[in-house]
């Protein structure tokens, strides 16, 4: 089969690997769509970040050179032993956290944060390819009223769901949203539910003005380049960081109230701080990683309220052509893309 195989920063090719059969509890899908991440284009751009290299990951067994992509969904093909529940024909929807079962934290139910911790497609292989094995666990059925265009964006669509989870926006609380990447637009419209429900106001800012028009349909309040002349004197009750950067992250203080708490969800090194300021504000720091407990609810968002998540998706590519329209286009800059999905199946 054709798959999307990371050898190294700026070595991604695109090869005939072999299909490996599911083991026991494994199932073996035809991939419909991936999607490309943030954490993808950081692997490719300056990685290793997440990817092995060396020794393997201890829940995948594997080691780089291994295959990207770990936002996918796709059709089962064949069931390993012991798999109940599933059958070849199922369209499905991948939630890609490994999780070894046994450690504190997937005991208490938070298996996201697994002592093994990992994505299919970042520690393992996974979905820029024409097929894909993985732990039966990870895989959620799809009902008819669920497309896999609207599933292709259920990874990402986790991550902020999960986040604004975490932040507790209390009935009538304003928030703020930095960066209008796929996760920032997508809290944009988990935030934007919560305020139509409970009250409330949403505003967003990035300098890209695509993106900033995109992030006003899915339900802002206003948007601009930047947060400072959007949330008034007071500051916004919680602030969502989703670019990831110390400049981002100060930003995100400063556009915050005195005992408001802020979100971070962008992915960088180390950051330095005012600790003054922040003990001195009583402003709580928050972080989130990947999601637990939501791909049910958002299925249930699509099936039956009729939400539409596939709005941030700009572009859909074959296989074939990952490396040029896909993580070189998203790295060239935001007007032209913000989210791509690949199409393994399609030829060019």
């Amino acid at each position: 089969m054709r798959a999307a195989v990371w050898y190294g920063a700026g070595d991604v090719r695109v090869e005939d690997v072999p299909v490996r059969p599911p083991g026991p509890g494994e199932v073996t899908i035809e991939v419909a769509y991936c999607g490309i991440c943030g954490s993808d284009l950081h692997e490719y751009a300056d990685g290793p970040h997440a990817v092995p290299v060396g020794d393997p990951h201890p829940e995948s067994g594997v080691a780089a050179p291994l295959v990207l992509g770990h936002e996918f969904c796709g059709i089962v093909s064949e069931t390993g032993d012991g798999v109940t529940g599933l059958v070849p024909g199922d369209r499905v929807a991948v939630e890609p956290h490994y999780r070894c079962g046994r450690c504190p934290r997937c005991l208490a139910g938070e298996y996201n944060i697994c002592r093994h911790f990992g994505f299919a497609g970042l520690m393992g292989h996974g979905g820029l390819a024409e097929r894909a094995t993985v732990p039966a666990y990870m895989l959620h059925r799809l009902p008819e009223e669920v497309s896999l265009e609207q599933a292709a964006v259920f990874e990402p669509a986790a991550v902020a769901l999960h986040a604004v989870r975490r932040a507790a926006i209390r009935p009538g609380e304003s928030v703020a949203v930095l960066g209008l990447g796929p996760i920032g637009l997508l809290v944009t419209r988990f935030a934007a539910r919560n305020a139509a429900r409970h009250g409330g106001r949403v505003v967003a800012a990035d300098r890209s003005a695509a993106r900033r028009e995109l992030a006003l349909r899915l339900g802002a309040s206003a948007t601009g380049p930047d947060l400072a002349g959007l949330v008034g004197d007071e500051g916004a009750d919680v602030t969502f960081e989703a670019v990831g950067s110390p400049d981002t992250l100060r930003a995100s203080l400063a556009a915050t109230r005195r005992g408001g708490r802020v979100m971070f969800l962008g992915l960088t090194g180390a950051v330095t701080l005012d600790a003054f300021a922040l003990v001195n504000d009583e402003q709580t720091i928050m972080t989130s990683v990947g999601y637990r407990d939501v791909y049910p609810e958002l299925i249930r968002m699509v099936a039956e309220e009729g939400e539409d998540l596939s709005a941030v998706v700009t572009s859909v590519i074959p296989l074939e052509h990952v490396v040029r329209d896909g993580f070189e286009a998203l790295l060239r800059g935001p007007e032209q893309e913000v989210k791509v999905l690949v199409r393994p199946g399609e030829r060019p």
